[in-house]
């Protein structure tokens, strides 16, 4: 199948992962469970958040397994898109559950309902505690890795999220204002919805095959054409095999002389400007015709 790897460089540090995931999905596990017995539906809501965060990371780690796969016959650019299909599946899960928690809060808030506080704290403790050692695993790794860095900020927001649900636990045992739990799940239901949303469009623009965030096709374009042997650059596409994995093929009409030498550069220009590693240029000269043209991409 060749040699080229479509693999994610960037993603190494995998035993943080895993470490991070399984707090994580402990502190989720507790706050839906200590949710439904508290009667909190700010605990809801930070599980709601926190799944967004568990799905990010078990996006990451099966993302790293299966771009471990190598290609076949039947999937020549490998497994790496599974990223998108995961995100794409359970990021709509998430933005019904969060919809259904705003709905509910509304109506609490119109009629509050009393909330077990100190169990509610005790939870809340407990996801705090989770989100501390977690930040602390993966804050080494954070400067040298993507994956690590994107886990890291996301364990930061959670634990924002568990110190919210301490404050509001504190606040209700002191003053018995059961509004304060309503009125904290739709401030976390609000902060969970868009996050979704971008995951939701992340998601989408990968499987249909969109321009890769951070990528500019027209400056693509005029880094190809500043080479002194290129004449013109046409049926240029610029799409995503999974979330950092921008690809690239184009046609490129270029002067007589040594067409090797000038892939190589073209290809090295596309790597270091843009980050594109992944590149098919096809080279033709000024009289050949150019097969399989569609008229796209000019």
């Amino acid at each position: 199948m060749g040699g080229h790897s479509h693999v994610p460089a960037e993603i190494r540090h995998e035993k943080p992962l895993w470490w991070a995931l399984g707090l994580t999905a402990t502190v989720l596990l507790a706050e839906l469970a200590g949710g439904w017995l508290t009667g909190s539906l700010a605990l809801l809501s930070d599980a709601a958040h926190m799944a967004t965060d568990v799905l990010a990371l078990a996006i990451a780690l099966v993302a790293v397994r299966l771009a471990r796969r190598p290609p076949d016959a039947r999937r020549t650019y490998g497994y790496a898109r599974f990223e998108a299909l995961g995100a794409l599946a359970n990021g709509s899960l998430l933005f019904v559950l969060a919809g259904y928690i705003l709905w509910e809060a509304v109506q609490r808030v119109l009629e509050p309902r009393p909330v077990a506080s100190v169990g509610m704290l005790a939870v809340a403790v407990l996801g705090l505690a989770c989100n501390l050692v977690a930040m602390r695993l993966l804050h080494a790794g954070a400067g040298q890795s993507l994956n690590l860095k994107g886990a890291y900020l996301e364990v930061w927001s959670d634990m924002l999220g568990s110190l919210a649900v301490i404050l509001a636990a504190v606040l209700i045992r002191l003053t018995g204002w059961y509004w304060v739990d309503p009125l904290l799940a739709v401030l976390l239901g609000l902060w969970v919805l868009p996050r979704t949303w971008v995951l939701l469009r992340e998601a989408g623009n990968v499987l249909m095959e969109g321009v890769p965030r951070g990528v500019d096709v027209d400056a693509v374009r005029a880094s190809l054409q500043t080479h002194p042997q290129v004449d013109s650059v046409h049926d240029l596409h610029v799409w995503a095999l999974a979330s950092r994995t921008p690809a690239l093929t184009a046609h490129v009409v270029v002067a007589a002389g040594d067409h090797e030498r000038v892939r190589r550069e073209l290809a090295g220009t596309l790597r270091e400007r843009h980050g594109i590693a992944h590149v098919t240029l096809q080279l033709e000269s000024g009289r050949e015709a150019c097969a399989g043209c569609d008229g796209h991409g000019h």
